[in-house]
């Protein structure tokens, strides 16, 4: 099977695709780097609450970080994320006009940013023709055999090479929620699965 059809597939699983509330680059981007290391379910409850209160880089920028830590305690690391975003904020202030930057090399500029982040913000935010690698696309690539690399990195050069350009900012969307709901990295659903004849895992 191809991998178009293998996109096809999970399209088919989910035609809503992975819906973001807010595309807004710098909630995107300031829900990214909270996303880190952490649940979906966690993370997008406490982006909701913190833009709640501090609605922009303006007022992030000079929160208390206290105030900060309180409304994201629930995310991995919330100590070293709540200064990530007021010095994230800062930063976009200073140096872009409080604007989020639509490039990878601006992006990976920002402090606790990295490819991951840089991709999903531009991709969600920007809609560009990028791949965010993630652990679900990571484990997934290589699960079904569509690449065989031990880090993001080689994972997203990779994809690049053997997915068409028109999906690719869809790959992370389709296989996150397949990651989440059908092959997850531990006990994976395989016999719920509408793509393990594919599948080169061995069971």
């Amino acid at each position: 099977m191809s991998v178009e059809e293998m996109i096809s597939r999970l399209r088919g699983m989910y035609p809503g695709g992975y819906f973001h509330v807010n595309r807004d680059p710098y909630y995107m981007l300031i829900s990214t780097v909270l996303s880190q290391r952490t649940r979906d379910e966690v993370t997008i409850p406490a982006t909701r609450r913190l833009f709640e209160v501090f609605d922009g880089p303006l007022k992030m920028a000079s929160a208390d970080i206290d105030e900060i830590q309180a409304l994201i305690m629930d995310v991995g690391f919330y100590r070293v994320k709540a200064q990530r975003i007021i010095d994230i904020s800062r930063i976009l202030l200073k140096n872009y006009g409080g604007i989020v930057p639509d490039s990878m090399d601006e992006l990976l500029k920002l402090p606790g940013v990295g490819r991951k982040t840089a991709n999903c913000v531009l991709g969600y935010a920007f809609e560009k023709d990028v791949i965010a690698v993630d652990t679900h696309v990571h484990r997934i690539s290589n699960r079904f055999g569509l690449v065989k690399t031990s880090s993001a990195a080689e994972t997203e050069k990779e994809l690049e090479k053997v997915v068409s350009r028109q999906d690719w900012k869809d790959i992370n969307g389709l296989m996150v929620l397949f990651g989440q709901n059908v092959c997850r990295p531990i006990s994976p659903r395989c016999g719920e699965c509408g793509l393990n004849d594919i599948c080169t895992r061995i069971l």
